[in-house]
């Protein structure tokens, strides 16, 4: 006996088609037309589209920022993603300097270990190759890869902390590119940001506000454009993460020209919020929306949305990294340079770009699914276990009601931060029930807003090496 979902619209990333779905166990067993109710627990999906679940590959859980840490961990970060809508997100292992990689597997694996409730994976981001020529942390690369990690983040920005400079990096890169894994690029020019950053504060300039014109979208254009030169000279893939305005998506887009193996995300934030609106200079409440890149100016949002439609950025993430604003985002009252930087939005991320992209018909449904599933699957290394409604897969559905109506608000979201970035925001299409590997862990018509299933039932994802879905050089 299994779970038949009847009478929905199976949504692929390239096609809508009436079509039942069997489940069995932990796995979809059957995709196809007419199958027989016999002995099964027949799921209605009347009037509901019948997708993939949503695979965020960019949150931070329980990361040490700051001085202090983020507001969500493994339990109430994957409960707030499954209610959304989505069963797999790919996490961040800090590597701090002076320590290895194996270290930070160790406490993340750690961090998540009886708290995660949906699937999830890791990202490892390197700060350190260890003394000499970097051999041992290059060694360290290989075990990560056969942890089932196959991708490495690299910062550009954070100078003294999480930075490095271009020829670690380098070297990082051609390593990847031996191993076939991909490399995630946070692309800023920290250190002519950082001298902004003082020369502000030097002139007293010290409200929210400042923190985004201290970085420029510039310093983030002239990173990108390194970051992926730097990857295409050793034959690299690379990702660049939340890219924010049209100077880097310019970057990128040429870079491509060119033949790079260059793929990159946007985050729900910068397609819908701006500088003028969220950020004008006007009261410390400004410091919700402190996060890196910052909000650029609103006429960035037209193109990055033209680019999610016609393929030069492949996923839309979130970038959650949650802080509370009465007593984390506190900590930088009076001096913008400490304030936590990061916005509550696992829990979101579908809501908006359904109704923002699909419902203004600036994406279709099938986009919707590619962005939001398939490709994240096919990019880092997921696409025989999840990213799809097909037989052999895991049974991470999610049943979508494109009518229903919505009102996001900080009262009554899971994940455990005081606000909302999109507080009283009104949308149409919502999660109504979510599969997580066969079991219904989110019913959102019956239970709206509860979490069904077990603490501590998500499993680390082992991923595989595929150079970021575009192949070997």
């Amino acid at each position: 006996m299994g779970i038949l979902i009847k009478n929905g619209t199976v949504v692929s990333a390239t096609e809508s088609r009436r079509l039942d779905v069997l489940v069995s166990g932990e796995m979809i067993a059957r995709v196809g037309e007419g199958i027989r109710e016999a002995g099964h627990e027949v799921v209605d999906a009347t009037g509901l589209l019948v997708m993939p679940g949503g695979i965020d590959v960019h949150t931070h859980l329980d990361m040490p920022f700051g001085g202090t840490t983020s507001a969500d961990d493994y339990t109430t970060g994957t409960q707030a993603a499954a209610v959304g809508g989505t069963t797999m997100l790919i996490d961040f292992a800090l590597q701090s300097q002076g320590h290895t990689m194996r270290e930070a597997f160790d406490v993340w694996r750690a961090k998540s270990r009886g708290k995660a409730c949906v699937d999830y994976g890791l990202h490892m981001a390197v700060t350190d190759l260890g003394p000499g020529d970097g051999s041992q942390g290059l060694r360290e690369m290989e075990e990560m890869v056969a942890e089932g990690i196959s991708s490495f983040k690299l910062f550009m920005a954070y100078p003294g902390v999480l930075m490095i400079d271009d020829g670690l990096m380098f070297k990082v890169m051609q390593k990847a590119a031996s191993l076939n894994a991909l490399c995630c690029v946070h692309a800023e020019n920290g250190s002519a940001i950082d001298i902004v950053v003082e020369q502000m504060i030097a002139q007293g300039k010290t409200a929210p506000h400042y923190h985004a014109l201290s970085r420029s979208p510039k310093a983030e254009a002239e990173a990108t454009h390194r970051a992926i030169a730097l990857a295409d000279m050793c034959g690299a893939a690379v990702y660049i993460v939340h890219l924010s305005n049209e100077d880097s998506l310019a970057a990128l887009k040429f870079m491509q020209g060119r033949g790079a193996k260059a793929l990159a995300e946007t985050c729900i934030q910068y397609l819908v919020l701006s500088l003028e609106d969220q950020m004008p200079g006007k009261s410390w409440e400004e410091a919700k929306y402190v996060f890196t890149p910052p909000l650029r100016e609103r006429w960035n949002q037209a193109p990055l949305w033209e680019a999610l439609r016609d393929g030069p950025l492949a996923v839309v993430s979130t970038d959650h990294c949650p802080f509370r604003f009465a007593d984390q985002k506190e900590l930088g009252r009076g001096d913008f340079r400490k304030i936590p930087n990061g916005g509550p939005g696992v829990e979101n991320r579908l809501q908006i770009l359904w109704h923002y992209g699909v419902n203004s018909g600036k994406i279709s449904q099938e986009r919707f699914v590619a962005l939001t599933a398939t490709q994240p699957a096919r990019i880092f290394g997921m696409e025989r276990q999840k990213g799809r409604i097909s037989e052999g897969l895991d049974a991470d559905i999610l049943l979508w009601d494109p009518k229903a109506e919505y009102t996001i608000s900080a009262a009554t979201q899971r994940m455990a931060t005081d606000y909302s970035m999109f507080e009283g925001w009104k949308v149409m299409g919502n999660a109504a029930k979510v599969f997580s590997r066969g079991e219904l862990v989110v019913d959102n018509v019956t239970h709206p807003g509860i979490f069904l299933g077990t603490t501590g039932r998500g499993r680390f994802v082992k991923r595989e090496a595929n150079g970021g879905g575009l192949g070997r050089g």
